[in-house]
């Protein structure tokens, strides 16, 4: 009995990108509109998964120049911009192996990306260290010196040390191992890549916490930052313990 469209559709669509080859060989003489378009999108998703490994390829370039350290770290931030919350930094050593793709600039992936790549990220990566700086001590000492603390915080929270650190754009204050700072790193190197999706998915569960107890101001939504609803609950409702006094002196 001729297996039904329905049912092998079910297993094109199930099937890892990586089985997909098996499965074509499997159905090619079918001669079935249905089944034609299933091994046509599968060939699709195979040329999709080819140019991603070719990208990641081109995100190793750093890492393979500086293969002669055994630690290499990248580090990025997030949170400079926002009215509310922490600056977060993330510091990540990956495996010279690692096989984990779709990681880029944190900014240019989807929620759910993110959260996905979090969890491959921390169960794959070497170390990986995380670091915060108060909207107190953004007050206190400024938002660039509040953000190296953050990224030393991150770096000493590693559980392995790192002998070399890829940076986005910033050299680090105080900090004795050589640094390599690459102007939009998180979009060129893998380990920074990493470690701003390690620091974005951080700082963004945390502000849906805050959210839970200041639901005035929508921090689930826009993360602290300075959104339209945002700024009418600060002049309705005054600032919260979380608010940089620093930034809202405007409002």
């Amino acid at each position: 009995m001729e297996e039904k469209i329905s049912v092998i559709q079910h297993k094109f669509s199930e099937a890892k990108t990586d089985l997909l080859k098996e499965l074509i060989l499997q159905y090619e003489k079918d001669e079935r509109l249905g089944v034609k378009k299933e091994i046509e999108k599968a060939y699709k998703r195979i040329e999709k998964l080819e140019e991603e490994r070719k990208r990641t390829r081109l995100l190793w370039s750093y890492e393979r120049e500086y293969s002669s350290y055994s630690s290499i770290c990248g580090i990025d931030e997030v949170g400079r911009g926002p009215l509310a919350g922490p600056v977060v930094a993330g510091a990540v050593i990956l495996p010279k192996d690692c096989d984990i793709l779709y990681i880029n600039d944190s900014k240019k992936l989807s929620e759910k990306k993110r959260e996905e790549l979090y969890e491959e990220i921390m169960e794959k990566a070497v170390a990986v260290g995380i670091g915060y700086a108060s909207p107190e001590r953004i007050d206190e000492i400024n938002i660039l010196q509040a953000t190296y603390e953050a990224m030393r915080e991150a770096i000493n929270n590693l559980s392995v040390a790192p002998d070399i650190l890829l940076n986005d754009a910033v050299t680090i204050p105080k900090i004795e191992c050589r640094q390599i700072p690459i102007i939009k790193g998180d979009a060129k190197s893998i380990s920074i890549g990493a470690a701003s999706i390690i620091a974005k998915v951080t700082r963004d569960r945390l502000m849906t916490e805050y959210d839970k107890v200041f639901p005035e101001y929508g921090f689930a939504s826009n993360k602290g930052y300075g959104a339209v609803a945002h700024i009418e609950a600060l002049k309705k409702y005054g600032p919260t313990p979380i608010h940089r006094r620093s930034f809202i002196k405007n409002f």
